[in-house]
């Protein structure tokens, strides 16, 4: 998992630095036009900056996801246990149910939560 955190910071700080510098660089056509200067030059360093930044922002939110991971299955078992106090709810109201095989097909959802979480969590495969 550190070796995702790394490549995320990398990618990220990579994609800032597009972001940082290319305005510059509209900044600097902007007044190179206006004073009659060959701008051609800029306009190639715009399109591929944009370009590398750009493969540099993909990377960033996929590490990023990567990271999120995790979180998402606890996010996802959180919401079984408030799905757990809504049928709790029903069932102190003698409200009706969902059958007893969609009962036990949400019983198993908590291990299909937990298990990618032990594991992210524990053995941290990336």
């Amino acid at each position: 998992m550190l070796w995702i955190k790394a490549l995320h910071l990398i990618a990220v700080t990579a994609w800032l630095a597009g972001l940082f510098y290319l305005p510059r660089i509209f900044v600097h056509y902007a007044e190179g036009r206006a004073a009659g200067e060959d701008v051609r030059r800029l306009v190639v360093m715009a399109q591929r900056l944009f370009a590398f930044m750009s493969v540099m922002a993909v990377f960033a939110l996929l590490f990023g996801l990567w990271l999120l991971l995790k979180l998402l299955f606890v996010v996802g078992l959180v919401g079984y246990h408030l799905a757990c106090r809504v049928l709790l709810q029903r069932l102190q109201h003698a409200a009706a149910l969902p059958s007893a095989f969609a009962l036990r097909l949400f019983n198993e959802a908590a291990l299909l939560l937990v298990v990618p979480i032990i594991l992210l969590a524990v053995v941290k495969p990336f």
